[in-house]
């Protein structure tokens, strides 16, 4: 399965192990719990779900790499005691708490959260003196006598053996005491995830282009050449901050993320072209409605891939636009749901004060527990932004607050409505310069397979996209209908 379906899976698996019945009892006892074990090839996004899981459940997350661990660190270390048995005294051995159940602990004291997922990373890759100690754990949730809390639910992860030459392969005995899922590399689901996390547009198209880039791991004389997911999304944030500070992206700097000198000269060919079509074809003054001649003749003489990054780079603008304002309305909207009972207070500073600080605990919390995702973070910032300018216009009173939050949503409005001019626009030229071709159908698939263009269409709504998505809809049922008679012909 994909990464995407695996997330559903351990959040289902999580909900099922936490869920307890009328007097507080776990419905699945903790040692009958199946450790999940996420099997799949580097670099997919193992890691990253389990951010995202945590943060959707609003758990608290511990990770760790089991290849750090030694008996010692994960058992705690050997103590000798003094035991009376039928009145005589024996030496025995205890353990001190391993660092991995004191980790645990220690979140809980920091966060205040008492369920959580303890991610256990290549978990088939630690040592043979801690192979015995672990199969334990896995089965009874014990390191060294002391017990995982309940509550916590244990993720695991590892690489197949093609991929690690330090892997040790499982028995059946340990397969027997987990919950395995494999997940393989889906360049569908990642680029829902390049959409909505906002990654460079020169990355994005060129996967479009040459999906068969996407994911690559091969054996050369130098050793293993390789492309991941996990490459293509570090490298497409190092390009954002690049392009943000004026720095030039070269094959140098493509080449330490992707591991694969071929795709890495082509992508640097690539990324050139990407920049220079941004300005030789002004994505702006086409977003604003400007439609030089020039610009639309070479666009009408354009080959495919110079066409398809001319989309790209208009549909990465649009939904960078768009995922703003989605966003904005979220966090606007939840100000709002906190200023409007002010009208009323007594004390409307004070009351206001009190909900920045929430904010800022909320953050704490959530950093202190491991689940405090970029988004998230995001946004409690800029809704305690907010909070801020109202309180500095608060001596007016409600009046005054609702001016200054007034000024916000008045902002917010205009921005609306110019990234609907944008996305109105984007669909003009195209059909200015490509006619009713299949660069309109690849405009209506990518907004309506995007989650950020789609809601905010949903929400906004867009008349040129309705008008075209609405005419492809009957060419669609007229190909359908054609296809029925000649069937019967």
């Amino acid at each position: 399965m994909n990464i995407k379906q695996a997330g559903i899976q351990i959040a289902n698996t999580v909900r099922a192990y936490l869920e307890k019945d009328e007097y507080g009892r776990c419905l699945i006892p903790q040692h009958k719990q199946r450790p999940v074990c996420l099997m799949g090839p580097p670099g997919i996004g193992k890691t990253e779900i389990m951010s995202q899981v945590a943060s959707q459940l609003g758990i608290g997350l511990l990770s760790y790499s089991m290849t750090h661990h030694t008996r010692q660190s994960a058992l705690g270390l050997p103590v000798i005691k003094q035991k009376v048995y039928d009145g005589v005294s024996y030496d025995i051995s205890e353990y001190t708490m391993s660092e991995i159940i004191a980790a645990v602990y220690d979140l809980m004291e920091r966060s205040g959260v008492r369920n959580g997922i303890l991610f256990l990373d290549e978990v088939n890759c630690i040592s043979e003196t801690l192979t015995p100690v672990m199969l334990q754990f896995l089965q009874y949730k014990v390191f060294g006598g002391h017990r995982l809390p309940e509550g916590w639910v244990v993720v695991t992860a590892g690489n197949p053996p093609e991929y690690n030459s330090s892997v040790r392969e499982f028995d059946i005995v340990t397969w027997d005491r987990l919950k395995r899922i494999d997940v393989e590399p889906d360049i569908k689901v990642w680029k829902e995830y390049a959409r909505a996390s906002d990654l460079h547009g020169a990355v994005v198209t060129y996967l479009d282009i040459k999906p068969q880039n996407f994911y690559l791991i091969e054996s050369t004389p130098k050793g293993k050449s390789f492309v991941t997911a996990r490459g293509w999304d570090d490298l497409s944030r190092m390009l954002n901050v690049c392009e943000k500070l004026g720095i030039s992206a070269d094959k140098e700097l493509i080449g330490q993320y992707i591991r694969h000198e071929r795709i890495a000269e082509d992508f640097a060919v690539y990324l050139e072209l990407y920049e220079k079509y941004r300005s030789d074809y002004r994505i702006s003054a086409i977003l604003d409605g400007e439609n030089d001649k020039d610009i639309l003749d070479r666009a009408k003489a354009a080959k495919f891939d110079e066409r398809y990054s001319l989309l790209g780079l208009m549909l990465d603008t649009v939904s960078r636009e768009a995922g703003e304002v989605n966003t904005e309305d979220t966090d606007l909207m939840a100000v709002r749901s906190v200023l409007l009972p002010l009208k009323d207070s007594e004390d409307i500073p004070s009351d206001i004060r009190e909900h920045i600080a929430l904010l800022e605990n909320q953050i704490s919390d959530l950093r202190a527990a491991g689940s405090l995702s970029e988004s998230n973070e995001a946004s409690i910032l800029y809704r305690g932004s907010v909070l801020k300018k109202c309180l500095s216009a608060s001596g007016e009173g409600f009046e005054g607050v609702k001016r200054c939050f007034g000024e916000y949503t008045a902002a917010f409005d205009i921005r609306r409505k110019e990234t609907g001019r944008h996305m109105d626009n984007m669909f003009r030229f195209c059909e200015a310069a490509f006619g009713e071709g299949q660069e309109l159908l690849v405009l209506v698939t990518e907004l309506a397979a995007n989650p950020v263009t789609a809601r905010f269409i949903t929400c906004y709504g867009c008349e040129e996209y309705y008008r075209h998505d609405k005419s492809l809809m009957f060419y669609e049922r007229r190909l359908e209908i054609l296809h029925e008679l000649e069937g019967l012909e």
